[in-house]
């Protein structure tokens, strides 16, 4: 997939609910529906669908996924979850990057890979999302503090190996970083965790607003949080396009509007801003924090309809500076 023109941007899209019965979204029950009706409900095409493969439910390509994503003129864009569950904060039980690095998974990766290949079409994906997070098991935190970045590397290396040698070239690598470090360690500094520019093709960043109604951390602009990212990322990596591969905030927070805080995000991305960014995609999910429903967390655009206005409004006003279909180098 290649950048869009210059001046453009991509959007991708991103959904997922709770599903029936469960208290969490596995974050890869959206549906073609669910594509269709959101982009009536914007006015605008988005070139990429963005979802997670969580290993600890199959390790098999999600080729059906793929394949609808595909029959939708669209890129599916995986998220490669190597995760024994969907709980955060604790070390990973059986994918260590130790593991991964002994070539444990190998087997797995490479029939994962080549299922890939024979899929043929171009596919965007992401192994070791936020590594400077310490919400997730692949975080310096969870192995060894300071000698964790290395070892995410090292992992990083392999598993992108493992698939090349397999012979998925279709697979274009994005390196995904949360705006911030967290914790503020000299350690857990994203600049070492990034694998180096042999390993990633595109780069992506995190940054939100409040996820929760009842949050009470400082709350940042979207504009300070893609500044202070964007300079670390373009020194340490010139040239690579970078894109907002998840942004968003609570609807229903008490202080912060989600409408004007998506709507100043537009604004500063539509304006070039930042012109190594060539894309973005709002994180539409919602989920439960504790058995209290006023608590759940809710960042779907359809669900506040101030919000969804500031979509449609920006990305009519923008529809030229809008790349709606995907570029590739060679039709499939």
């Amino acid at each position: 997939m290649l950048p869009p023109p210059a001046g453009k941007l991509y959007q991708g899209f991103f959904f997922s609910a709770p599903a029936p019965g469960s208290d969490d979204a596995n974050e890869h029950n959206v549906t073609p529906d669910d594509v269709r009706q959101f982009e009536r409900a914007i006015g605008a095409k988005t070139a990429w669908v963005y979802f997670s493969d969580n290993w600890f439910e199959s390790r098999a390509f999600p080729a059906a996924t793929c394949a609808w994503i595909w029959s939708l003129g669209k890129v599916p864009y995986i998220r490669l979850m190597l995760r024994s569950d969907l709980d955060q904060q604790h070390a990973e039980k059986e994918f260590s990057l130790t593991s991964i690095c002994a070539g444990r998974f190998d087997e797995e990766l490479r029939r994962w890979a080549m299922a890939a290949r024979d899929f043929g079409g171009p596919i965007l994906i992401e192994w070791g999302t936020e590594p400077n997070g310490s919400w997730f098991a692949w975080n310096g935190k969870w192995n060894g503090h300071a000698a964790g970045p290395a070892r995410y590397r090292a992992a990083c290396h392999h598993i992108v190996e493992v698939m090349r040698n397999a012979g998925a070239t279709n697979l274009q690598w994005v390196w995904h970083v949360n705006w911030d470090d967290d914790p503020e360690t000299p350690s857990n500094r994203l600049e070492n965790y990034f694998p180096g520019a042999a390993y990633c093709d595109w780069l992506a960043v995190s940054a939100y607003g409040p996820l929760t109604p009842r949050s009470r951390e400082e709350v940042e602009s979207f504009r300070h949080e893609i500044d202070a990212a964007y300079s670390r990322l373009t020194r340490l990596a010139p040239g690579k396009p970078i894109i907002v591969a998840e942004f968003g905030c609570d609807i229903h927070h008490r202080k912060v509007n989600a409408a004007r805080w998506a709507d100043a995000a537009l604004q500063y991305l539509f304006a070039g801003r930042w012109p190594a960014i060539i894309g973005f995609c709002w994180w539409n999910e919602s989920w439960e924090n504790d058995d209290n429903p006023a608590h759940n967390s809710d960042l779907i655009i359809l669900h506040d309809p101030a919000l969804l206005a500031i979509f449609h409004e920006a990305l009519q006003k923008y529809r030229d500076q809008l790349q709606e279909t995907p570029r590739f180098k060679d039709k499939r």
